[in-house]
């Protein structure tokens, strides 16, 4: 450019207002503005000015809208502080939360546009919790309303219409039908000119809208409280299990146990289902019998129906009754130990052999016995409740109970921090 063009001076609008508003070019022409300039100003007309109101403030006036402002600033980034901590703590994300009603979509989506003025998208999808892609297509789903959709129909026409998805709602919890499968019924729907859709479809909608059918079953009472007995070998539970090894043969559990006390008075673990192993254990079991016989709780296996047993109940050492039939009862109790010994115990290593096995069987039922306190006993073990030497244990326990929470409430108090210590020295 050549050096020699002189470079346009620019004047403050209000001065060109002034001068037009009083039609006195002297006022410009005193502060440097040619005369030529002021008055092509009387000529021209106003043009509109877009300025910030601030600058119209004076000093005092500009520092009181600072503080204002500053005050404003705090208190709405303690408020976002204190949200943003109650929704990660609450662990609540707009991700995981389906909203039905358009409206809300629309009133969330306005309220991101608003605050893209002063922040940008991927900040405020932060924010909320909200995905982009998730974002995109409600943006994108604007024109249909918005309901809650897989997606917009008009890209995919094939999807069910909201009268269609109300009406498998409408069948799917229905009392009429309950006694229909969900598959059948997707058919049915079909042949009834209803509904027109897949079973998995039937399923799919089922499963995300958490819809309940009514298939409640209506059980017969059951008792509470199982047979107890009123003492020991007073009433026994006999039962085989079957435990799986490592290389796909098995392992046959016999064992005979105490009602009153829970303790397992005899056990046998083989290698071959034998028939004869029940009537071992009751005779084991039976050497320490110094009562009435006891009553044997049975189920309807072969191993408590042979010739074997059969002589040992006729020989009057124990009476057998089969559970369920005779009595409304079940033989749960000794189920119940099987449980808690496959699961706490058997389960937790390598079964690999009958002798492994044996081993282990042997050394949980040394413990159940003799170590483990039952929670029936208030402390006591399966020996103690069954020879009669931990009646004792109970109070003793209550007291050493009694004893920690006092030495804990002392330990407690003793213990100081800063605000306690604050506090003494405030009240001296």
């Amino acid at each position: 450019m050549p050096s020699n063009l002189r470079t346009q001076r620019r004047y403050d609008h209000r001065l060109r207002e002034l001068v037009q508003s009083t039609g006195d070019v002297q006022l410009a022409t005193q502060h440097g503005v040619p005369r030529s300039t002021a008055r092509g100003w009387l000529t021209k007309t106003n043009t509109e000015v877009v300025s910030l109101d601030v600058l119209e403030l004076d000093t005092v006036q500009l520092q009181h809208e600072v503080i204002l402002l500053r005050r404003r600033i705090a208190r709405l980034v303690c408020l976002l502080h204190l949200v943003v901590i109650v929704l990660k703590v609450s662990g609540v994300s707009i991700a995981n939360v389906r909203f039905s009603d358009g409206t809300v979509k629309l009133q969330l989506l306005r309220a991101i546009d608003r605050s893209r003025a002063h922040l940008p998208l991927r900040a405020v999808l932060r924010v909320i919790g909200l995905s982009h892609a998730l974002y995109h297509d409600w943006v994108r789903d604007d024109r249909c309303g918005l309901d809650d959709r897989p997606s917009c129909p008009q890209i995919s026409p094939q999807q069910l219409t909201p009268h269609e998805v109300n009406t498998i709602r409408d069948l799917a919890m229905s009392q009429a039908y309950r006694h229909v499968s969900t598959g059948i019924l997707a058919r049915l729907s079909q042949r009834l000119g209803k509904v027109f859709a897949s079973p998995t479809t039937w399923y799919r909608l089922i499963r995300t809208h958490k819809w309940r059918r009514p298939r409640q079953r209506v059980h017969p009472a059951k008792p509470k409280v199982g047979i107890r007995a009123c003492g020991p070998n007073e009433i026994w539970h006999v039962d085989t299990t079957l435990i799986r090894l490592l290389d796909g043969s098995r392992a046959y559990l016999h064992a005979v146990i105490d009602n009153f006390s829970r303790r397992i008075l005899a056990w046998k673990v083989s290698a071959t289902f034998d028939t004869s192993a029940t009537a071992e254990l009751l005779l084991s079991a039976s050497k320490e019998l110094a009562s009435d016989p006891p009553l044997l709780l049975v189920d309807g296996g072969v191993e408590n129906f042979n010739f074997a047993v059969d002589q040992v109940v006729e020989s009057g050492l124990l009476k057998r009754v089969l559970a369920q039939t005779e009595i409304i009862f079940s033989n749960s109790l000794i189920e119940s130990w099987w449980r808690i010994l496959k699961h706490q115990w058997l389960y937790l290593n390598t079964l690999d052999s009958v002798t492994t096995v044996r081993k282990l069987v042997a050394f949980y039922v040394r413990q159940h016995n003799t170590h483990l306190p039952h929670s029936a006993f208030r402390g006591q073990t399966p020996d103690e409740m069954y020879f009669g030497t931990g009646s004792d244990i109970p109070q003793q326990l209550e007291a050493a109970r009694i004893a920690a929470r006092q030495l804990r409430m002392k330990a407690n108090r003793a213990l100081t921090c800063q605000t306690c210590e604050a506090s003494a020295t405030s009240i001296r």
